[in-house]
């Protein structure tokens, strides 16, 4: 790919391979597992790439079959791979998906993997400086020093007309303690262009309980997404602020639906849609999420999409998804079932 001819997205981070029942069972129940993959960053990147975007994942991983494994499957979804390097020595990470009535638990096997090695080094890809926007979370930097440096060059050394800089804050308490979190995220979070942070992750990490409490931490971010679960999302442009409230949903596994909620408002970001769509959107491409349980899920076609984004204000709020008129979703189809 030339210059001329640039990613319009470049996602970075961690995906690993991932064993979960075929349907939602707690593992302690011994179902059948299905290897799948997961990592946040190749989460958004198929949702871009689902939606028509050019986007490459840029990460590590071991030379074993969960790392052909993502590989085969990111390229399955039209996304570019070719920025992955592979690892002789180290192994692609592994976790756990163990479903429950009150919420999914996740079981990680990461430690010392490929994509912990990620270093400074990877920063100076020219890649980095001709994409439109760079997307990378919270995640990365408590996999290891070397990510956290990794992060932290591409973040404090980019160049004055480069790339919009993408942040979810992603937050993992499984990975660092709030304290040791909490200043990093903050720091990384204030140098960014866009950030998407949970309401509930800004109070545990910062104590602030509402979306306009965020906003007075990060003044200063062109663009800022503070969603708040089943209630909605706000955003912030400059002085703008506008909220969309959240489809009711039937959920089946909520793993996911945050990175795909990311992919659609940053689709939304690249046409140059509204505020108002752009949070639509996003709230269209997690609620398919939240209906599967697979991370990676079928969303509705673009004639859909595009009469969810034709609502008025008060048929959007009395929606329920899956309509079938309205939020078409085909159960044969195998990505749905997670296959």
């Amino acid at each position: 790919m030339t210059e001329t001819d640039s990613y319009d997205v470049i996602c970075i981070g961690e995906t690993m391979g991932q064993l979960s029942p075929a349907s939602a069972v707690p593992l302690v129940e011994q179902p059948p597992l299905l290897p799948r993959i997961g990592g946040a960053e190749s989460n958004v990147a198929c949702g871009l790439a689902g939606l028509g975007h050019r986007v490459a994942w840029m990460s590590r991983v071991g030379d074993d079959p969960f790392g052909a494994i993502i590989t085969r499957t990111l390229a399955r979804y039209g996304v570019d791979t070719s920025l992955v390097e592979v690892d002789q020595k180290r192994p692609t990470g592994l976790y756990l998906k163990d479903p429950a009535p009150k919420g999914t638990r996740v079981y990680y096997y990461r430690r010392e993997s490929a994509a912990s090695a990620i270093g400074p080094r990877l920063a100076e890809r020219p890649e980095l400086r001709t994409a439109r926007l760079l997307h990378l979370s919270g995640i990365t930097p408590a996999l290891s020093t070397s990510c956290a440096a990794f992060v932290q060059r591409l973040f404090v050394s980019r160049p004055a007309h480069g790339p919009l800089l993408s942040f979810d804050v992603n937050y993992r308490p499984a990975l660092w303690p709030a304290d040791d979190a909490a200043p990093v995220l903050l720091d990384l979070a204030r140098a960014a262009d866009l950030v998407f942070v949970g309401r509930d992750e800004a109070e545990q990490l910062w104590q602030a309980s509402t979306a306009d409490q965020v906003r007075a931490l990060l003044p200063d971010v062109p663009l800022l997404v503070v969603k708040d679960a089943d209630v909605g999302a706000t955003s912030y442009t400059g002085a703008r602020r506008v909220f969309v409230p959240a489809p009711r949903v039937d959920v089946v596994e909520a793993v996911g639906a945050g990175d795909a909620f990311a992919a659609g408002f940053l689709s939304g970001l690249l046409d140059d849609r509204t505020p108002e769509e752009c949070l639509r959107l996003g709230h269209i491409m997690a609620a398919a999420t939240l209906l599967s349980v697979a991370d990676l899920a079928p969303f509705p076609p673009r004639e859909a999409r595009e009469r969810l984004l034709a609502l008025s204000p008060a048929a959007w709020a009395a929606l329920c998804i899956p309509d079938p008129d309205l939020f078409p979703l085909d159960p044969s189809d195998p990505l749905f079932s997670g296959a």
